[in-house]
């Protein structure tokens, strides 16, 4: 006996300052990390952070340099025993050692962190194959969507959600409460037959993104082709002229601010049709169209694609002067002979060209702010009132701004015949229908009358509801 003891402590390496003893935590404040890579580590600091002792279980434990100091490397047979709750932060390839452990784990909580390269890799997944090896502990799926750099970030971190499914719902508390303690909000998915849906969640390519950006591609490719037909191709058709330098910049700008504004219409749209659709049924109750229910998840999306074809616009509108001045200087060759003109100041036009700079500017500017406050980090720290105010409101005057930046900038062009080239309207007459009917559509539901009704429907009220149960409508107290 005394034997054993003395090797089980040859296999104990501690990683604490050798100043003074430092007691041992509680089994039940202890946790043991099987695995010493990036993840294992940054779990191993998350965990001693907050205030559990934490050892780490490792084939080599007194070449274990990397680690942290307050935490122990012991064998991984001492580590089994030394907690209840086991964070097993290996390969599956490297599983096998555990089955000599059978005995050790039996009882315990064994949490898979790991993921896998490919979907459908292996016939089951992880976190089941690991139950079958040691069928006497508990096994919880978890921790697995978090990476090194997330854990080592700290709680201000944006990335704080992590999704959790087992067989025991003792096992799941226990994990969700190490979770919580962490700064982490977890997530019940479950029984164990859900791990390989949750193993699936870090090999998504920019799920929420896939929608928006093809609506962004299919756009700029509609419009680009549609504006090279009028534009370029027009201009040699009929006249001969070879104006095709102009796809790189300025057809570009074209096509930037048309694809923005419709995005951003695009982001309200849904928002006023589920108002519509709430008032014509009279009840917040019923589950609104897959399709509609998909266009409003993925519309913080739509807006921040929408920013940065705005943000195009920009860049390409400041270096137009540029290109401008490098053409004409090529061109002074042809001009060998001016003739003096006076023109006479028109006011009209200065006020309109300023007031459509002007609401550029504010659009702009207010298209950075939504923007800003769609970011985790911000929206982390605004009160639902403020979010709301930001992304309706001002999300609302954003879209006002711009669709009136954009009619000026058509003003009174329309009447001109010359701009119907081969019977087609410009693009931007085409890009503003889309942001023109969400703007009346809301300004309908803004009136009084019908705010009204919506905001009672909202707040739980039915139609119909004191017809079919009339007792409801009888007061409580007589």
């Amino acid at each position: 006996m005394g034997q054993e003891r003395s090797e089980e402590k040859s296999e104990c390496v501690s990683l604490s300052p050798m100043r003074e003893a430092v007691p041992a935590p509680p089994e039940c404040e202890r946790v043991c990390v099987f695995g010493t890579g990036d993840l294992g580590r940054s779990l191993g600091l998350r965990l001693l952070q907050a205030g559990y002792g934490v050892v780490f279980g490792s084939r080599r434990p007194h070449s274990s340099s990397l680690l942290l100091h307050g935490a122990q490397v012991l064998g991984h047979a001492a580590a089994a025993q030394s907690a209840l709750l086991i964070f097993i932060a290996v390969q599956r390839e490297h599983y096998d050692f555990l089955v000599p452990l059978a005995n050790q784990l039996k009882g315990k909580v064994l949490v898979d962190v790991s993921n896998n390269l490919r979907k459908n890799q292996y016939p089951e997944a992880n976190a089941e194959y690991l139950q079958s090896l040691v069928p006497g502990a508990e096994v919880v799926k978890g921790f697995n969507t978090l990476s090194a750099w997330s854990l080592q970030n700290g709680p201000s971190d944006a990335n704080r959600q992590v999704y959790i499914c087992g067989d025991s719902v003792e096992a799941k508390q226990v994990v969700m409460a190490v979770a919580t303690k962490l700064g982490l909000s977890a997530l019940d998915q479950g029984s164990l037959s859900v791990a390989r849906e949750l193993e699936d969640f870090p090999l998504q390519l920019f799920p929420q993104w896939r929608l928006p950006l093809r609506i962004a591609i299919g756009l700029s490719a509609a419009f680009f082709f549609y504006l090279l037909i009028r534009d370029i191709i027009y201009a040699y058709a009929t006249q001969g002229e070879d104006i095709s330098f102009r796809i790189m910049v300025s057809l570009a700008n074209q096509v930037c601010p048309i694809v923005s504004l419709i995005m951003l219409s695009l982001c309200y749209l849904p928002g006023v049709l589920a108002s519509f659709l709430q008032l014509y049924r009279g009840t917040k109750y019923r589950r609104f169209p897959n399709w509609l229910d998909s266009w409003m998840l993925c519309r913080k999306q739509l807006g921040l694609l929408s920013l940065g074809f705005a943000f195009l616009h920009v860049l390409y509108t400041l270096i137009l002067p540029i290109r401008s001045v490098e053409h004409t200087l090529k061109c002074t060759h042809t001009h060998t002979h001016t003739q003096n003109k006076t023109t006479t100041f028109d006011t009209t036009t200065a006020w309109r060209g300023d007031s459509y700079l002007s609401l550029g500017i504010l659009g702009f500017g207010l298209y950075v702010l939504l923007g800003i406050t769609s970011l985790p980090s911000v929206s982390n720290v605004l009160s639902w009132r403020e979010f709301s105010f930001v992304q309706s409101k001002l999300g609302h005057l954003t879209l006002l701004l711009c669709t009136a930046h954009t009619y000026l900038y058509g003003w009174n062009r329309f009447l001109s015949s010359s701009i119907y080239k081969w019977y087609t309207p410009p693009g931007y007459m085409l890009c503003l229908v889309l942001p023109s009917v969400v703007l009346l559509l809301k300004l309908l539901l803004i009136t009084p009358c019908v705010d009204r009704t919506i905001t009672r429907i909202r707040q739980g009220w039915e139609r119909g509801a004191d017809q079919r149960n009339p007792k409801d409508s009888q007061p409580l107290i007589p």
